[in-house]
């Protein structure tokens, strides 16, 4: 169900130009730290939404409250040449981002300034009222965060979490995952539609949810 209504756009409009081009950004500041310098020469290395969305990313984010930027392009060799584990905290920098956005979206929830049950209000009454309050934009923000954050951290190509999964995994693990990977969008399809990607991030973000904001 689409929720176009005018504060969940607002709120999903400010996600989009936050959360997510800092997430990009931190891959591409991670990149050039380790001496790639692909992302700063491709004009990645900024904080400007125009640099990271993806038309269509952008569209459904704001519609459906999910979805995507453009990657951001590194030279792999580059990275390991450097350091073994350079291509890792690259991979790890944007969801690390998100994390850490989102809790420190949470601390007026902790410190009391804000109450999560007026943020539950004005979700449950978001149609009728243009603007969104501040404990919804907060717990919006917050919410869409860990959503990104642990869906990029599934170890499927072309997500994050299949580079950082390929950095621990042992040798023979990593064959594998060199078979499946021109398969990933594939399969990434496949467990949307079937409905394992809600069972398998529904309860971690449950979790992250109460810890953060009670």
């Amino acid at each position: 169900m689409l929720n176009l209504d005018p504060s969940t756009l607002i709120s999903h409009l400010f996600v989009l130009l936050t959360a997510f081009s800092v997430h990009e950004f931190a891959h591409a500041w991670t990149a050039n730290y380790f001496g790639d310098h692909t992302p700063r020469l491709n004009g990645r290395l900024t904080l400007n939404p125009l640099a990271h969305l993806d038309p269509i990313g952008s569209l459904l984010l704001l519609v459906a409250g999910f979805g995507w930027a453009k990657p951001v392009p590194v030279d792999p060799y580059v990275l390991q040449r450097r350091s073994p584990a350079g291509l890792m905290w690259v991979s790890l920098a944007g969801p690390f981002s998100n994390l850490l956005m989102a809790i420190l979206a949470a601390i007026p929830f902790r410190f009391g300034w804000v109450s999560v049950g007026e943020a539950h209000l004005a979700l449950a009454t978001r149609s009728s009222h243009f603007l969104p309050t501040i404990p919804q934009l907060l717990y919006v923000f917050i919410y869409i965060n860990l959503l990104v954050m642990l869906f990029n951290l599934i170890p499927i190509a072309p997500l994050d979490g299949e580079k950082i999964a390929e950095y621990f995994f042992p040798p023979s693990w990593n064959r594998f995952m060199d078979v499946i990977r021109p398969y990933g969008p594939l399969i990434l399809l496949a467990i949307v539609f079937v409905g394992i990607l809600s069972w398998i991030i529904s309860p971690p973000l449950s979790l992250l949810m109460n810890l953060l904001v009670g």
